[in-house]
């Protein structure tokens, strides 16, 4: 993400990113959310990364992959969650209107 957001703030030459961390409150996880505003050649861009933690059931990892909860690499008992993790990564870039 860093390296991403200096890239076009280079190639912007003007507009440089804020970065605005947070967290799920309770719930494990988070991200950072980057935007860039009023640049020479973008509007307003932004470079985001999410993280969340949690458990799901046996049943919805078995039905979710092919190999289900032998994927786990340890015997579960019955009823025993399965931890979890999922990244999101996500950029969107608006240039300025040239007329």
């Amino acid at each position: 993400q860093d390296r991403i957001c200096a890239a076009i703030e280079e190639v912007d030459g003007k507009g440089k990113f804020d970065r605005d961390a947070y967290d799920r409150g309770a719930k494990p996880g988070g991200g950072v959310a980057r935007v860039l505003t009023n640049g020479n050649v973008f509007e307003k861009a932004g470079v985001n990364l999410s993280v969340v933690y949690s458990e799901m059931p046996q049943e919805a990892l078995k039905a979710a992959t092919e190999r289900g909860v032998d994927r786990v690499g340890v015997k579960l008992e019955p009823g025993q969650k399965v931890p979890f993790f999922a990244c999101g990564f996500s950029s969107g870039m608006h240039p300025k209107n040239p007329m």
